[in-house]
């Protein structure tokens, strides 16, 4: 075991003669007692030296190995100052040596350490540079209570990090803040780096999701030279920064009513040098005074981004239309899902009143990238939702607007699964006015 700057923390051994090494070592096994972490030592008088768990070793134990295990050996306590980690402690994965050191930590403090303990450690984790963001459903046991806060310099040591929060639930705040506490450090802050993006913000006061990676890829993948965007619900720039950075969007305009986010979007848009495309409007998006403006309107928001459809339809170009990428949870039933072939599915048209008028695209410019990014196939569930925004929206476009539009399925994409039998997926629908006869 290491503490954070590598100095080693000494360890407990039973020493013996070489002849009774085995048998002691059997023993031990079979009390769980013996130290797999590290390696048995010759000391310099010939004995050796098996480690064991915990900082103190049971006087009954000792009796034990001297009257029965193995009459007439030694068997004494040493401290081993420069323990050496065993083949498998040097293979073992972050989890497992998390477990390992807080057990040996737990039980050098003279506690029993429970099997209830063990379940309620972390298994997976967050890491942003030297602050590592443990789960929720971790450290719930009142045993950890009386253990705060030397608990998490453990834990912080045996994973690497300097840093520790816990996640919470997201509050329903309407901001979506993290209920996230900081265990152990000063602050909150982090830096990430994505597709060659860099993200600063507070994790105690933001929330980053690895999950939508996948989305940003296909956002920067878009083609957006000259286009002009709306990002509804911009946060510190999850979507704000692909389009500007990679899709090269010509202006963004950043809606966010977090103040936290704002400050993290602020300070991002600076570092990734694209501040002077980027106009930010703190506030509720609902009251938004832009209109006729967007190419492009992203609307990032689960699960559902309903809320926004009225204020994207302001939004759009009055003459030319443009692009809507509406997010949203869709539940999908297990036993049911007949997937549709992609080509039979897609190309819809509708205006409102609702009517089917083409499958012919009429723009082919509209940066599609399907044929760039991998997706399965698309569910009927998403299909149905897909059609009636696309049936909604059309109405809400004409009476924005005072004229007919039509709507179009460009692609269904799924970003993550995000509970069971819930997924999280992106409709790009195409929305342009009809052409009036006159």
């Amino acid at each position: 075991m290491e503490k954070e700057g590598g100095k080693s923390v000494p360890v407990t051994a039973v020493v013996t003669e070489p002849r009774f090494t085995q048998r002691c070592r059997e023993y031990l096994e079979k009390q769980e007692l013996l130290d797999r972490q590290h390696r048995a030592e010759k000391m310099p008088d010939g004995t050796v030296a098996l480690p064991v768990l915990g900082e103190t070793f049971p006087q009954q134990h000792l009796q034990e190995l001297r009257n029965r295990v193995a009459p007439g050996s030694t068997c004494k306590l040493t401290l081993l100052l420069d323990p050496v980690p065993s083949k498998k402690a040097r293979i073992c994965s972050p989890a497992q040596k998390l477990c390992l050191e807080v057990r040996r930590w737990v039980e050098g403090r003279g506690m029993t350490w429970s099997a209830e303990m063990e379940d309620d450690l972390p298994r997976s984790w967050q890491r942003h540079g030297n602050l590592l963001l443990l789960s929720e459903d971790s450290f719930q046991a009142k045993q950890w209570e009386n253990l705060e806060p030397e608990l998490w310099e453990i834990v912080a040591s045996a994973l690497g990090v300097q840093r520790l929060a816990k996640r919470g639930r997201v509050l329903p705040d309407g901001t979506r803040t993290p209920a996230v506490s900081l265990l152990l450090g000063d602050h909150g802050w982090v830096e990430h780096m994505d597709n060659g993006i860099r993200y600063k913000f507070d994790v105690t006061q933001c929330m980053f999701s690895f999950g939508n990676i996948t989305e940003k890829l296909r956002v920067a993948s878009l083609s957006c030279a000259g286009e002009v965007l709306v990002d509804l619900y911009a946060g510190i720039g999850y979507f704000t920064l692909p389009f500007l950075v990679h899709a090269g969007a010509a202006f963004v305009h950043a809606c966010e009513w977090n103040p936290c986010a704002v400050v993290a979007l602020r300070n991002n848009l600076e570092i990734n040098g694209v501040a002077d495309r980027c106009q930010i409007h703190l506030g509720d998006n609902r009251t938004l005074k832009l209109s006729n403006i967007a190419d492009r309107v992203n609307l990032g928001l689960i699960p559902s981004s309903e809320e926004g459809w009225p204020i994207a339809c302001q939004v759009l170009r009055q003459d030319a239309g443009g692009i809507l990428h509406i997010h949203q949870n869709v539940e999908s039933f297990p036993g049911k899902n007949v997937y549709l072939p992609r080509s039979s599915q897609m190309e819809r048209q509708h205006y409102y009143p609702q009517k089917t008028i083409t499958n012919k695209r009429e723009n082919g410019a509209t940066g599609n990238f399907r044929g760039e990014m991998l997706s399965p196939p698309v569910k009927p569930e998403w299909q149905r939702w897909a059609e009636s925004a696309s049936t909604q929206i059309a109405s809400l476009l004409q009476q924005v607007h005072g004229k007919p539009w039509k709507t179009q399925i460009l692609h269904i994409q799924l970003v993550k699964s995000y509970a069971p039998h819930v997924d999280h997926v992106v409709l790009d629908l195409e929305c342009r006015p009809c052409l009036v006869n006159g």
